[in-house]
């Protein structure tokens, strides 16, 4: 094959985009949060303001306008706006043929417990580069980002300074009497390991990673440090009633805030969740908590 044929072969493989600044639109936020390290800003997202208050980082303009909600996105909206490309999760897949009529649309999963929720968003996030025609780019931000995991990991062991590092609960409440428990094939879990540290709870797996108990059963959390996710609105009124100051974590002061992050993120929420978690244990003594790891029964 002649160097002219290859070179006009390679030109006809590469994305109509790769050089310019595609038209994309992201039906999940997930999908925003790719296209965004990608350097892409998307067309539109579904529900972008919820994004915006919710996912937060990466930043979405705020020009960026809303496709309509996850559930329902706006096709009049997405037709009048021209994507090349379209990108939703499964639980579109009823509406494709729609979307197809307007451009391409790809897929990627979500969450679930039948395979591994951090491995998915990671070959997401590649496999949505390669269709940009910018893989070396998303290489390079995954390197960036395990640098960072590594060094996060760096500053947690100099913190404990030969001590075994505590076990970790991550919580976000949803109410003054329920909170959810992040567990197995959780992206906080998944950060946990990231950072070297293990869960203190032995939950059942669940498609989300999380498990939603009673305020009541998180008495029964006796080792390691709980950390949770801010904010809570009626953080003041739960933290200052007797049930809460009867915790044995809060009595022995192994209980710290998380800064505000999403949990039900793409690949680069891995980074900002370690990221709050090792501020959040910085801010406890080294000799906090124990590394026994329990069950909830």
């Amino acid at each position: 094959m002649s160097r002219w044929v290859l070179g006009a072969l390679l030109l006809w493989l590469t994305p109509v985009w790769a050089g310019a600044a595609p038209r994309v639109a992201a039906l999940s936020w997930e999908a925003a949060e790719h296209l965004l390290m990608l350097d892409v800003t998307p067309l539109t997202v579904a529900d972008a303001g919820d994004y915006r208050a919710w996912v937060v980082r990466p930043t979405l303009p705020d020009d960026v306008p809303s496709s309509g909600s996850r559930l329902e996105p706006n096709l009049e909206l997405l037709a009048e706006l021209q994507p090349e490309l379209i990108v939703i999760p499964p639980l579109l897949e009823d509406i494709r043929p729609l979307l197809e009529r307007i451009a391409p649309v790809q897929v990627y999963q979500g969450f679930s417990q039948q395979h591994d929720n951090q491995q998915v968003q990671r070959e997401a996030f590649l496999d949505l580069a390669r269709s940009l025609g910018r893989e070396a780019l998303a290489e390079q931000r995954l390197q960036a980002m395990d640098a960072e995991l590594r060094q996060w990991r760096e500053r947690l062991r100099a913190h404990y300074a030969g001590r075994h590092p505590p076990a970790v609960t991550v919580i976000r409440f949803s109410s003054p009497t329920a909170a959810f428990i992040n567990g197995p094939n959780s992206m906080p879990q998944h950060a946990l390991a990231l950072l070297g540290l293990q869960p203190a709870m032995d939950l059942a797996p669940s498609p989300w990673g999380i498990t939603q108990v009673p305020i009541t059963a998180l008495g029964r959390i006796e080792a390691g440090v709980v950390l949770h996710i801010e904010p809570f609105a009626q953080q003041a009124q739960l933290f200052a009633s007797p049930l809460w100051q009867a915790m044995p974590f809060v009595r022995e002061q192994r209980f710290a805030g998380m800064p505000s992050t999403w949990t039900y993120g793409g690949v680069f929420s891995l980074q900002y969740l370690a990221e709050a978690i090792g501020e959040a244990l910085l801010k406890l003594p080294p000799e906090s908590g124990q590394s026994t790891q329990q069950s909830l029964e």
